[in-house]
């Protein structure tokens, strides 16, 4: 049995590693047979709740989504493979990190399509805002990706500043 104490020990980067994999299918691509891109961001959406349902053992909801760059097309009939992990957490809310690849296994290809960063907030069932388990991250990428993150949250601060000064 799970107890509160446990929902609030922090947790390793590696507990809410996650991936997914999804054949594309003619239903999910476009008139020329490249992925959609609302399909793709509607894949990342799912690997990244995925890892931040692993870390705070609650529902999540995503509060938002930076951009996305699409590097290559992805088509039918290709392997679209998704990794995500938490890479920081605040108070109820974290930055899970999802890098997409696309693998043609007939010719044992592998290709670095997207990556995205998304923040989820954790919440009971009513919608309130939960306390999230600090994350601590392990290797140097970790680490990195850690520091990255705290860098992203500033930057859409000072961006959510200058569009409140602006009226916007």
């Amino acid at each position: 049995m799970t107890t509160s104490e446990d929902l609030a020990l922090p947790r390793p980067v590696r507990d809410s590693q996650s991936e997914m994999a999804e054949i594309v299918l003619p239903n999910d691509s476009n008139v020329l047979g490249a992925l959609l891109g609302g399909r793709l961001m509607h894949w990342i959406d799912l690997a990244a709740a995925m890892a931040a349902h692993r870390h705070s053992r609650n529902y999540v909801v995503t509060a938002s989504i930076d951009h996305l760059d699409f590097k290559v097309p992805v088509h039918v009939g290709d392997l679209v493979i998704l990794r995500s992990s938490v890479n920081r957490v605040y108070r109820t809310s974290m930055e899970v990190g999802v890098k997409v690849w696309v693998e043609n296994y007939i010719l044992d290809h592998c290709e670095h399509v997207s990556s995205a960063y998304l923040t989820f907030v954790a919440v009971d069932a009513p919608g309130r805002h939960l306390p999230v388990p600090p994350v601590v991250p392990e290797t140097d990428e970790q680490r990195r990706r850690y520091e990255d993150a705290g860098r992203r949250r500033e930057i859409r601060r000072l961006e959510m500043e200058r569009k409140r000064a602006a009226g916007h």
